[in-house]
């Protein structure tokens, strides 16, 4: 059974930052690669960066591109978020999610291919 849990979420004035961690437990193999995702209020959830399992390749989106950095630690289990010069539009709950399907076409920003999912973490950003 493979769990996903983030932390780090909380609430933050605009301009702050804030690292967000995703631990993963359970027999999850080595092909896996992790996604954060985000949905606020009212809104569908969206793509916010991906890894591969190597780490070598990173996929932002464009919103964050430049302010956000996704990184791992395969020997702590652990994928990061770390998120700077935080806006209000980046108010959302904050999801981490697995794929082993990254070899389909933009798989990176599409949700329904990753197999796994955190319960999300709450970051406030307020003005």
């Amino acid at each position: 059974q493979v769990q996903l849990v983030e932390s780090g979420g909380g609430l933050v004035q605009t301009g702050g930052s804030l690292r967000l961690s995703c631990a993963i437990s359970g027999s999850i193999a080595n092909n896996y690669a992790m996604g954060w995702f985000r949905q606020a209020p009212g809104k569908e959830r969206e793509f916010v960066a991906a890894i591969t399992w190597s780490g070598d390749v990173a996929y932002y989106a464009n919103s964050v591109k430049g302010r956000f950095t996704i990184s791992r630690d395969n020997a702590k289990n652990t994928v990061y978020l770390q998120m700077n010069k935080l806006k209000p539009e980046d108010t959302a709950v904050y999801y981490c999610a697995a794929t082993n399907k990254w070899g389909r076409f933009r798989w990176y920003e599409t949700a329904s291919l990753y197999d796994y999912w955190g319960q999300g973490t709450q970051v406030t950003v307020s003005s």
